[in-house]
């Protein structure tokens, strides 16, 4: 008949001393602490399976208790008498833990900043990731992305908005969305969640480059611009720059020869370009209507917006906002640049136009999620038919028409 061990008890462990050798102290169902000869004392568990001798590793003590070490014995022995292997569960449950490690926000989201910010000027790409470091990673990085969901990501915008950063928690959201699809293309994430958060958050009111963003406010812009009393071209260019929303400098400087009638494309050169890559930019109805009636009077200039001192040179860098301020606009309400503002913002938020879209066509350094650049006609046939319908709504702003969104939001 076997010796009968008797089980340790929390004394005899913590008298135990270094001996020249290791030594074992037993406890009972395969259950020993190890006392090395430098003064380690590990937790071990001997069993047998498959008709191999095998050892489990429990930590070493204090910080596995005794009771501790029990505990892990009796969870062992449970699987044990199911068919498994506690030392291959024990691995398995380790390896999921490091998958689930490498797949958190935070890594997959340094991973997608990595990839791409040698495509942004450096300063952008740094404030970039400051804005992931001090506004998300504290409360979701940690968490595996496949886990997160839409109101786990809310929670972090919310948390902005209530610190009076709402522009912060737009560029925020965005960049959410580009890390999520990212994740998607890399097969880490079934879906983009934050896509689901349109209408979420309120539109920024004011910021650098003050523009409405609330449909009601744009309406009375836009008939105002309609009746200014001002040169002939600087009021086609202020029509022109809510329906193109490109930057003032970009408009100011187009030239006739950049456009194409035909294709109802205006093709602007790289080197005019902040990002200095060539931008194309789909024509709608409207903004033909208005070009057609301006070219008769400046079409024989280079530009089609020259200065009224001289055709030589285009338009002053002035010209636009002092318009809006003869218009009795003040620099608070609205700025020319503050239009891609706008449009950003409604294109988003209340025509339901998929983000990356809006962003290509504002020419901003836009890459898919493979970190392929896109080319100037990538997705040509979809941002032209975002133009129109960005002039269709306008145009029914201005008529007073009651412009219904394409999509409810239920946020």
């Amino acid at each position: 008949m076997p010796k009968r061990i008797a089980p340790l008890t929390a004394i005899q462990i913590d008298k135990a001393k270094p001996q020249d050798k290791d030594i074992k102290m037993y406890d009972g169902g395969g259950l020993y602490l190890l006392v090395t000869s430098t003064g380690g004392k590990l937790w071990r568990m001997k069993y047998s399976f498959g008709l191999k001798e095998k050892q489990l590793t429990f930590g070493a003590y204090p910080a596995v208790s005794l009771a501790d070490a029990r505990q892990r014995r009796e969870d062992a022995k449970r699987l044990l008498a199911n068919g498994v292997d506690p030392q291959e569960s024990k691995k398995a449950q380790k390896a999921a833990q490091g998958e689930q490690d490498a797949n958190t926000f935070e890594v997959i989201a340094r991973e997608w900043h990595s990839k791409f910010a040698h495509t942004w000027v450096p300063s952008h790409a740094q404030h970039k990731l400051e804005r992931l470091e001090k506004n998300v990673f504290p409360w979701i990085g940690k968490r595996p992305i496949n886990e997160l969901n839409a109101p786990d990501v809310l929670a972090v915008l919310r948390r902005m908005e209530s610190r009076k950063i709402l522009d912060t928690a737009h560029r925020v959201r965005f960049e959410c969305s580009s890390i999520f699809r990212y994740a998607v293309a890399t097969g880490r994430a079934d879906r983009d969640p934050v896509a689901d958060l349109k209408g979420a958050l309120p539109p920024v009111k004011n910021g650098h480059h003050a523009a409405p963003t609330d449909p009601k406010e744009l309406a009375p812009l836009l008939r105002a611009i309609d009746g200014f009393e001002g040169s002939f071209v600087v009021k086609c260019a202020l029509q022109l720059t809510p329906l193109l929303f490109v930057r003032p400098g970009e408009l100011r400087h187009a030239e006739w020869s950049e456009f194409d009638f035909e294709a109802a494309e205006w093709n602007i050169p790289a080197g005019r370009m902040k990002m200095k890559i060539a931008h194309l930019v789909p024509l709608s109805k409207q903004v033909i209507v208005i070009l057609n009636e301006l070219r008769p009077l400046t079409g024989h200039s280079k530009y089609v917006f020259p200065s009224h001192r001289s055709p030589l040179r285009c338009m002053s860098d002035n010209a636009l906002n002092a318009a809006l301020r003869r218009m009795g606009f003040n620099k608070d309400e609205v700025t020319a640049h503050g239009f891609r503002a706008t449009a950003r913002t409604i294109l988003d938020e209340v025509l339901q136009v998929r983000p990356d879209f809006i962003e290509h066509q504002l020419a901003h350094a836009v890459k898919d999620p493979n970190g392929r650049a896109y080319n100037r006609t990538a997705h040509l046939a979809e941002r032209k038919k975002m133009m129109q319908l960005w002039a269709d709504y306008l145009e029914g702003l201005k008529a007073g028409a009651k412009v219904i969104p394409i999509h409810k939001n239920a946020a």
